[in-house]
C-alpha cells in the first residue's frame, strides 16, 4: 500500500472517530465506554480485513478506552464492596 493511500485511510478513520466518539476521559459510564470499545474494535477489524492496514494510533486510542474502562470498573467495585 502506498503512503498516499495510508494517509487517506488515516484521515478517514480520524474523521470518523472525531465525529462519532468522545474522548476517553469525557466518558461518564461503563455502557458508553463499552459501546466505544466495541465500535472501535469493529472499525479496526474492518480496516484490517479491507485494507490490511490499521494506523497505530487506532490501537493507542483503543488502549485509552480500555484503561478508562478498567478504571471505572475498579471504582465501581470499590464503591460496591466498601
Amino acid at each position: 500500500m502506498k503512503e498516499h493511500d495510508k494517509r487517506r485511510l488515516e484521515l478517514e478513520l480520524r474523521s470518523f472517530t472525531s465525529r462519532n466518539f468522545e474522548r476517553p476521559s469525557a466518558c461518564r459510564n461503563l455502557d458508553q465506554i463499552r459501546y466505544y470499545v466495541q465500535e472501535l474494535c469493529d472499525k479496526i477489524e474492518e480496516y484490517q480485513d479491507r485494507f490490511n492496514y490499521v494506523p497505530n494510533w487506532a490501537y493507542a486510542l483503543l488502549a485509552q478506552y480500555n484503561a478508562r474502562q478498567n478504571y471505572m470498573i475498579h471504582i465501581e467495585f470499590r464503591n460496591t464492596y466498601r
